[in-house]
């Protein structure tokens, strides 16, 4: 389906192209488990040099690695959905 013609089953949309077309839900679960699985794999690797008033010296290792798996599955699942659909 390409650009200006209406999706079927899609009532009232016309021929308004939807950002980033029919894969907007896989596109953002990728940036939302890949910045999950980066920013708790970031975390553990390289802690914040300056400490403000109760901050953790550093993060969780176990809850880390598990929010970064769990972003991890949820980019693959994402991308395994983009390249089949």
């Amino acid at each position: 389906m390409g650009w200006g013609q209406p999706h079927p089953g899609r009532a009232g949309l016309g021929s308004i192209p939807m950002l980033l077309g029919d894969d907007l839900l896989e596109w953002l679960l990728l940036a939302l488990g890949g910045a999950l699985l980066v920013g708790n794999v970031l975390a553990l690797v390289r802690p914040p040099g300056e400490r403000k008033d109760g901050d953790l010296e550093r993060a969780p290792v176990l809850r880390s690695i598990a929010y970064a798996v769990i972003g991890a599955i949820a980019a693959i699942w994402a991308l395994a959905s983009l390249i089949a659909g």
